[in-house]
């Protein structure tokens, strides 16, 4: 369950006390922004808990509200640890840098976030992303296919390994995580779901690592594709990602039970696809 709150689009609903959702603009200084972004993120939480195997907030839609953004992201990471602790927390962030500032934003997500897992990109190569990759207690989703319309201008570019192999960029970096990055069985690939036959490419190569999908929903992704060629060798290995078709199902005072129905929906579809 992607997590990407954006305040102009939180339902506008009816207070009686303090039981609906005030809808709020960015730059609506008098109103309490991290209050709306906590209460209806922890809705959309209580509401999926049952059917979702992870939650993943995107750090970016809170850092947009600045301080308050990032306090209801660490409320809301500490809400779901607390209240549901044994789903795990994805913080999707897409980090890395070099040498110290790595190990910074490492200590961030695991530390002060408090994340389970974070999505990573591999653009500065396996030194970059080692503070993370140290952690064997947290998990390190690498971007590999990515699921934007432009993901291909890099990464589909074919290039040729130290060994003399040619492949696409994103097949080099499946690799390269499968075969020497993921000594500490910590690693999990980012292939979007719009690209179906580049996530067979990438199953092919990586045949026991669970796969981050995001791109179903909202980016029209192929759900039957995604099933059909992204399991592992015991059928499962997805971690298959929605967010604003869940989030947004409804602008009324139903939206969270709406979000419900549409996760629901697609777990459903899921399974019938996997029989």
């Amino acid at each position: 369950m992607g997590l990407d709150p954006e305040l102009e689009r939180i339902p506008q609903v009816a207070r009686g006390g303090r039981t609906g959702l005030l809808s709020l603009s960015a730059d609506d200084q008098g109103n309490d922004v991290e209050g709306a972004l906590i209460e209806f993120t922890q809705a959309i939480v209580d509401a999926t808990a049952e059917v979702v195997c992870a939650f993943k907030p995107n750090s970016a839609f809170f850092e947009q509200y600045g301080p308050a953004g990032m306090r209801a992201l660490q409320r809301l990471i500490t809400y779901i640890r607390g209240r549901y602790p044994d789903i795990p927390v994805i913080l999707d962030a897409k980090r890395s840098d070099i040498g110290s500032t790595s190990a910074a934003y490492a200590r961030a997500a695991f530390d002060a976030m408090q994340a389970d897992a974070v999505t990573l990109h591999p653009y500065l190569g396996r030194e970059a992303i080692d503070p993370f990759l140290e952690r064997a207690d947290r998990g390190a989703l690498i971007l590999c296919r990515t699921s934007n319309p432009g993901a291909g201008e890099l990464q589909d570019l074919t290039t040729t390994d130290a060994s003399g192999t040619a492949r696409p960029l994103y097949q080099h970096v499946a690799h390269a995580v499968a075969t020497t990055w993921n000594t500490r069985g910590n690693c999990g690939l980012v292939v979007g779901a719009t690209y179906p036959e580049e996530l067979r490419a990438v199953r092919e190569i990586v045949s026991d690592m669970p796969i981050l999908v995001p791109g179903i929903g909202a980016q029209g992704g192929d759900l039957a594709g995604v099933v059909q060629h992204g399991r592992d060798s015991s059928g499962d290995g997805l971690i298959i990602s929605l967010s604003r078709s869940v989030l947004y199902a409804s602008n009324g005072a139903d939206f969270a039970e709406a979000g419900r129905r549409e996760a629901e929906r697609v777990m459903n579809a899921i399974n019938d696809l996997r029989k």
